[in-house]
């Protein structure tokens, strides 16, 4: 979990769940600079541990596909789905692309490598103006 002095305590959170931790470090910069305080795991069961105690304040699930654990990240994507429909998510993969059913409904994907600007693009169009933090409210 990071608080930034430049991130204000009132920004969303994030939970980034991604078992390289070099992408998780990546993904989580990137969402910082978007504006969000986040929450890390390096598999889904982790994931699920941390929403069970946070979901409430988590605005977006960002997860690999690929993880070790007993669910990757299209079954924690659904999971989420269907227990918090109110997160928005975003599923990342260098390997996988969804089939048809893979991603819950309103889910979008992004292939890695990811650069800032993909994934800010991405969360412009994918969250309500009412869930986006200040600088993704921003003209691009």
């Amino acid at each position: 979990m990071s608080e930034d002095d430049v991130t204000p305590s009132t920004a969303p959170y994030a939970l980034v769940v991604d078992d390289d931790p070099l992408i998780l470090m990546h993904a989580c910069d990137i969402l910082e600079d978007a504006g969000f305080r986040f929450f890390e795991a390096g598999d889904g069961d982790a994931a699920r541990t941390l929403l069970s105690e946070h979901a409430a304040s988590v605005t977006l699930l960002f997860t690999d596909v690929e993880m070790p654990g007993t669910m990757n990240g299209f079954q924690l994507a659904h999971h989420v789905a269907e227990q918090w429909p109110e997160i928005a998510i975003v599923v990342a993969s260098g390997r996988i692309t969804p089939a048809q059913g893979d991603m819950p409904d309103g889910a979008t994907f992004i292939s890695k490598p990811f650069s800032a600007d993909v994934v800010h693009n991405h969360l412009r169009e994918l969250l309500p103006d009412g869930k986006k933090p200040e600088p993704l409210r921003q003209a691009v």
